[in-house]
Formats: C-alpha cells, structure tokens, sequence
C-alpha cells in the first residue's frame, strides 16, 4: 500500500471518528448548509467573521465518513484566516480534487484528501464541506453538489 493511500486512510478514520471543530457556534455571522442527495450528507459550516477574519468556524450535521473528515480538515485549515485567504485555499483544494495539483501549502494536512481521487464517486462527498464554506463566505445560504 502506497504511502499517500496510507495517510489518506488513518487521516479519514481520525478526522471522522474525532472531527476538530465539529458542534454549532453560539453566535455565527455566516453559515451555510451543504447538502449531497446522492449520498445523504448534509452540513452545516458556520463562521464568526471579525475584521474579515474567520476567528471561529465549526460545522454539524450528518455526512459520511469522507465529507465529515473533509470538514474536520477543512475547519483546522481556516481558522485565523482572511475572507480572501479562505476562498484562495477553496481554490487550491478545487484543484487538487481535480487533479491539477498534487499538493499545496494552503492545504496542511488536507492535501491527503488528494487520496479521494481515487475514487471518483467520492469526490463530492470530500468537495461538500469545502462549498459549503464558500457558499457562507459569499452570503449563498445552502450549496448541493447535484447542480
């Protein structure tokens, strides 16, 4: 087993069984809810911008096991960032799920998520979290990954 497929699979486990961030803000500024009829995933992220700076981000609901590892990932990657920085991170992430890149700085530990290529009916399970973010940061409300 390759050792990309190796993080990918413990990061997957840890981050689904112990997601970081994961529960409702007391007073969020922004959200967005997520949704992938096809697999039943359904997430919510929520934000508290101050000065333009995600300062909290947390997200709930019910996904499988990529989505919810995705959003863990996501979250630790977004805290402490600029509107701006958070959508150029979006960005990378978008091109590392479509195979333009093999990995980003932006991305910490999210560029083990490269690992969902693999398995290309997944890829929207890892995308939702990520869309629902950029669709709270942009005022959109809710995102589904079947349009």
């Amino acid at each position: 087993m390759s050792e990309l497929k190796k993080l990918y699979q413990q990061a997957i486990l840890k981050h689904n069984r112990e997601p970081a961030n994961f529960g409702a803000l007391a007073a969020p500024s922004h959200q967005a809810r997520g949704l992938n009829a096809l697999c039943g995933d359904d997430l919510t992220v929520q934000l508290r911008l101050e000065n333009d700076t995600i300062r909290e981000i947390a997200f709930q609901g019910d996904a499988c096991a990529i989505s919810m590892a995705s959003a863990s990932l996501m979250t630790e990657q977004m805290h402490g960032r600029s509107r701006e920085e958070a959508l150029q991170v979006f960005e990378a992430f978008e091109q590392l799920m479509a195979g333009e890149i093999e990995e980003s700085p932006l991305l910490g530990e999210a560029n083990v998520l490269a690992g969902v290529r693999a398995f290309p009916a997944r890829i929207k399970s890892a995308r939702l979290p990520w869309h629902a973010l950029r669709a709270a940061l942009t005022g959109e409300g809710q995102v589904s990954t079947e349009t």
